[in-house]
């Protein structure tokens, strides 16, 4: 990426880090910059560019720690660590409809590829991320009651899916059970 669009980038990320995708606008962006908000349509066409731009960089995030995990449940630990981590990152990358059209060729197939090779296939890669994202989804929003055992609830999701040997080993977020 040349500066100037790294620069708008890693800013865009940091308002979104801070507030939320609502904290991004163009002016703040600018703003943060120090530079006038017109300034910005030089290197990107609109909003929605620059949040394929953060979306990209988060992808690739993602990707290289999911990319470390050697079973399922490390895999779960790695995507539930990042969700918490970067909360707002993740609901820019999982809301509403992905920008495709906007991201670098390649982007989403490797942040999906530890998750396929782990599962052994793509529908039941997709099905393992649906009840990811939706644990995920569901604890950042607050949504299990006080003192819920998510790790219990996380080594349940996972056997469903014939995983019971390593989700029995490994609670998501790392610790081990005995």
């Amino acid at each position: 990426m040349p500066d100037r669009i790294e620069q708008i980038v890693e800013a865009a990320r940091a308002l979104i880090e801070e507030g939320g995708s609502q904290a991004l606008t163009m002016r703040a962006i600018a703003d943060r910059l120090g530079i006038r908000a017109p300034s910005l349509y030089k290197h990107f066409p609109d909003k929605l560019a620059v949040e394929a731009g953060v979306i990209a960089i988060a992808m690739n995030e993602l990707a290289a720690e999911l990319a470390k995990a050697e079973s399922l449940t490390e895999l779960a630990a790695a995507y539930r660590a990042y969700a918490l981590e970067h909360p707002h990152l993740y609901r820019l990358m999982n809301s509403g409809p992905l920008p495709r059209h906007l991201l670098p060729a390649g982007v989403e197939d490797r942040a999906a590829l530890p998750l396929v090779r782990v599962a052994g296939n793509e529908d039941l890669a997709r099905a393992i991320w649906a009840f990811a994202h939706g644990m995920v989804i569901l604890e950042l929003d607050g949504r299990f009651p006080p003192g819920a055992d998510l790790g219990s609830a996380w080594r349940t999701g996972l056997s469903a899916f014939g995983f019971a040997d390593t989700a029995a080993k490994t609670r998501p977020g790392g610790s081990r059970t005995r």
